[in-house]
């Protein structure tokens, strides 16, 4: 990840591109033909509104792990892409989709990377215990992430917890080595003292299941261009609007991304979008400019928030979402929990919709960028939510306890979250790949 930025940033660089640094987008501008023509952004810096025009509006916003208590996922990661997309009233795919990696460190969330089982680390209960091998017998530690994450939760709701209240797990590493461990894995020492108070070289690191990855988002061709899909599951491309990365749902990780999968949607697609734009762009790309109603519709939710004069705190307000995506979104799913769930944050759109800015300050007003953030985490956990009820069966990183199999029969589709009518629709699996026979779904053993 740290090459490709150094690499990324040094493309830029070559290429003299324009960066808008310290600005944040609010939301998307469409024109008549309900194609996108850019953003409306406010300068972070300045507290200035922007419409910023575009001949092609580029999503590489990422993730949105903060609709989680514990996420490895940075505070920055609050799904403001898929929020934007949403209130755009485009759908989005596979949403319900959420890995969980299984070594979080444990009151941090920090990510302990999969290597250390790689070079022979394990996990532990709290009778020192290596679980895995009764739930993976083959593969073991080496298992898949959700497969290892879900045991992981299976000790500890079985009350094998580790520590005071048994509510984590341990990850051994101290067999290995000082020497190894200092060769190999010298930034996971680090971490570990740092955010766990723990020296693996002596003692074993706590770790829980954290929120690590989003699978679905905003659903897109191999191009880039993001597509709208109707109730049908009949596609078309809105002109204007591209998205790659995290936030795109091509969908190359299905239900389910393998570990370090992440750069095929970034080398790959990312890639293949800046050529069919810059191909786009060469043979001259026509759109309808924005009217002053378009500007302002997409200027409504900024303007409402700078207006408000009563309501709650945007912090409380988060922690609560958070709270409610953790208990009844989690690693394991139930329906009437889900239900109650999705009744909670119901009760909460309206609250977060009149959330109250005190500070009105224009210059580095965090406390307006992080109230404009909250309406995005809402956005895209509310999707998540009606996505997960609705997918009743468990496949890949959606493991219900009431539906614990998989039913290829009804559920083999991508799900599509109607933002408008708050539903779910389906959309066909692609079967047709172009230079080699599919892959005949078959169930995971280990």
């Amino acid at each position: 990840g740290h090459a490709l930025l150094h690499t990324l940033y040094q493309g830029n660089l070559k290429n003299k591109t324009v960066f808008l640094n310290e600005w944040f987008a609010v939301d998307i501008v469409k024109n008549a033909d309900d194609a996108v023509v850019g953003v409306v952004a406010i300068n972070i810096e300045s507290g200035e509104t922007v419409y910023v025009k575009a001949k092609a509006t580029v999503f590489a916003t990422g993730g949105a792990g903060r609709i989680y208590a514990s996420t490895t996922n940075a505070h920055i990661c609050t799904g403001d892409g898929i929020g934007m997309a949403l209130r755009a009233g485009f759908p989005v795919q596979d949403i319900e989709m959420w890995q969980f990696h299984p070594t979080g460190i444990y009151g941090a969330g920090t990510l302990v990377t999969e290597g250390c089982r790689g070079e022979g680390g394990y996990l532990v209960n709290k009778d020192g215990e290596r679980f895995m091998e009764r739930y993976a017998p083959n593969a073991k530690d080496l298992a898949g992430r959700d497969v290892v994450a879900r045991s992981m939760v299976l000790e500890i709701l079985e009350g094998r917890g580790c520590g005071p209240k048994g509510d984590h797990v341990f990850l051994k590493l101290d067999h290995l080595g000082e020497e190894a461990l200092n060769a190999k894995l010298p930034g996971i020492l680090e971490l570990s003292r740092t955010f766990a108070h723990a020296d693996p070289i002596k003692e074993p690191i706590p770790v829980v299941p954290t929120c690590h990855y989003m699978m679905g988002g905003i659903p897109t061709n191999v191009n880039g261009q993001a597509l709208s899909i109707d109730r049908e599951g009949k596609e078309r491309v809105i002109d204007g609007f591209y998205a790659c990365g995290e936030a795109a749902c091509v969908s190359v990780h299905g239900a389910n991304r393998l570990g370090g999968n992440s750069l095929l949607d970034l080398v790959v697609f990312g890639r293949a979008s800046g050529m069919f734009i810059e191909k786009k762009l060469r043979e001259g790309i026509v759109l309808k400019d924005a009217s002053e109603a378009d500007i302002d519709r997409a200027m409504a939710g900024l303007n409402r928030l700078n207006a408000s004069s009563e309501g709650e705190n945007a912090a409380v307000l988060r922690a609560e979402l958070q709270t409610i995506m953790q208990n009844f979104f989690g690693v394991f799913r139930r329906g009437d929990y889900m239900q109650e769930g999705i009744g909670k944050l119901e009760e909460l759109r309206p609250r977060i919709e009149s959330v109250y800015l005190e500070d009105k300050s224009n210059s580095f007003n965090t406390a307006r960028i992080e109230a404009l953030e909250l309406q995005n985490l809402f956005e895209t956990a509310y999707a998540t939510a009606i996505a997960a009820e609705g997918r009743t069966e468990s496949r890949g990183a959606h493991a219900r306890e009431d539906f614990q199999d998989r039913d290829d029969e009804n559920w083999l589709c991508h799900s599509i979250y109607f933002p408008g009518s708050k539903e779910i629709g389906k959309r066909p699996v692609n079967f047709k790949l172009k230079t080699r026979e599919p892959f005949e779904p078959m169930a995971r053993t280990y």
